[in-house]
């Protein structure tokens, strides 16, 4: 095995052993006396940055790791000529990452001298506030998961941790988003990975992904096993179930866990064999249209004892989805909740043609999924959870308007954790011990520290929910509509959401009655 050394410690001995020929040139050079005296802070302050824990990046990278903050102090005046501005930066521009570090950090939250975007650009978009502002109560942002069908609904907040697996994101960075989960009182979702014993160390409430691959819940062939599902699922963090049909970033794309990354450990967690390459194909298994999947969705209710259970999917093909639907009105089988992933969704790694070019984003997806779903009368039977670059307060009230009842969001959590959109997700060398596997590097993720972090950024979006609704009049989250949000769509003239997303469409009866000759 290859002798392997850390970045810190690369850079420690290198500093040490400068450190040692610098001090006995000293001795008998008098002109090298005043470069001893130079490097004495820095040794002073390479050792501080191994012992803090607020930023990762300082651990694994001592002395250098503050050049990145001197950077960002840089004056605005200067920084907007030689560097990044605060409206740049894809896929997050650098204010939308600055509110999350903000509030994860429990800092200042407000922005000087004024609004920085065009308001007469083509596809500004705004929300109608009102003369007579309102009270709105914090405890009340919460949405019962759980159909008539359901025996165990779960009390979700209305922002949540979208699924990310341990394997694509380090145990630190897992363990540290449940312990903030719990902290704040919402819930993490697991990703298709497994539920690993960093999920359940944190303490927080889980919803449970099972994706094609089934991981923790399959027999040796790779099929579903009814068995182990219904031992995991009993576990009493585990609140809700979500099948996972696809996500945004890649619809319809399978995954391969290769043997070299597939630990003892990671095995174990997926219920698969160590050390063996194993596929995620595009499609499940355990069922293949609409009607069987729905009583699959009835078995894993009946096997969980009543908890709710879900589908996850970014929509591609309308009429499947349309299809879904009447199925659930003609046969009164639904899921508890539907996980509506935009086509701007992120992930670790994907092909670029199905980043860019697969899938509905997501305000068209919601806004099709909640008229399809009223439509046919389901839609106070199944709760609609958004997904897809949803991280302030704006962003949830967008969706919520749109027909979701809760948001989901990925990135802004890892924001919250340290992450500095590095997009190294995909190399194994995340800077900041997050998205990694690498032991020298998320090691210096420190758990205590950033599980606060984690909790404050919930809490603070949720305290900035609560005051953009009293502005706007919005005494409850039913109050929020379509009609109060606004884009400019040319020059001189703006639309709702309403005119721009929903139209009338034929009865339930009618579309029962079309279900039925067809």
């Amino acid at each position: 095995m290859a002798f392997k050394i850390s970045v810190r410690q690369t850079f420690g001995y290198a500093f040490i052993a400068a450190y040692l020929v610098v001090l006995f040139f000293s001795i008998f050079e008098r002109q090298v006396l005043w470069l001893f005296t130079a490097l004495v802070p820095l040794h002073f302050l390479y050792f501080h940055d191994l012992r803090q824990g607020r930023h990762t990046l300082l651990r694994n990278y001592p002395i250098i790791g503050h050049l990145r903050y001197i950077f960002e102090s840089i004056r605005p005046e200067f920084r907007q000529y030689f560097f990044e501005s605060d409206l740049d930066g894809k896929p997050f521009s650098r204010r939308q990452r600055s509110i999350v570090y903000q509030r994860a950090k429990n800092v200042r939250q407000t922005v000087p001298f004024g609004m920085q975007s065009n308001s007469q650009e083509v596809g500004y978009e705004w929300i109608a506030h009102t003369m007579f502002p309102v009270h709105v109560k914090e405890e009340s942002l919460r949405v019962q998961v759980g159909s008539s069908r359901c025996k165990q609904p779960y009390s979700a907040s209305i922002y949540n941790i979208s699924a990310m697996s341990y394997g694509s994101l380090s145990k630190t960075a897992v363990e540290a988003l449940s312990a903030g989960a719990k902290l704040g009182g919402f819930a993490q979702n697991t990703g298709e990975g497994g539920v690993s014993p960093f999920h359940i160390e944190g303490g927080g409430d889980l919803i449970w992904q099972i994706g094609t691959g089934y991981f923790g819940c399959r027999d040796k062939n790779g099929n579903f096993s009814a068995q182990l599902f219904e031992q995991q699922v009993a576990h009493p963090h585990i609140k809700m179930v979500e099948i996972k049909l696809s996500q945004g970033a890649k619809p319809g794309h399978g995954g391969i866990l290769p043997g070299a990354k597939n630990t003892p450990e990671i095995a174990a967690i997926r219920k698969v064999e160590p050390y063996t390459t194993v596929a995620s194909p595009p499609a499940h298994a355990a069922f293949h249209d609409q009607f069987t999947m729905l009583l699959f969705i009835e078995k894993l209710r009946l096997l969980s004892g009543g908890k709710p259970v879900g589908i996850k999917l970014c929509i591609g093909n309308k009429q499947e989805f349309e299809r879904l639907c009447q199925e659930m009105m003609h046969n009164q089988l639904f899921p508890d909740f539907v996980t509506i992933d935009g086509a701007e969704g992120g992930t670790g790694a994907a092909p670029l043609e199905f980043t860019d070019s697969l899938g509905m984003p997501l305000y068209d997806a919601l806004a099709f999924a909640h008229s399809t779903l009223k439509k046919y009368g389901l839609r106070n039977e199944v709760k609609i959870i958004a997904a897809g670059k949803i991280i302030t307060a704006v962003d949830i009230i967008k969706a919520r308007a749109l027909g979701a009842d809760i948001c989901y969001s990925a990135r802004g959590m890892m924001f919250a954790l340290g992450c500095i959109q590095a997009l190294q997700c995909d190399s194994g060398r995340c800077p900041v011990g997050i998205a990694t596997q690498d032991k020298n590097l998320y090691s210096g993720l420190d758990v205590a520290n950033k599980r606060v972090r984690v909790a404050n950024f919930h809490g603070n979006t949720i305290k900035s929910m609560v005051e953009v609704m009293e502005a706007c009049g919005f005494a409850s989250l039913s109050d929020i509509s379509p009609d109060k949000v606004f884009r400019r769509v040319e020059q001189g003239r703006s639309a709702s959401f309403k005119e721009l997303y929903f139209a009338k469409g034929p009865s339930a009866r009618e579309l029962n009655q079309n279900y039925i000759l067809n």
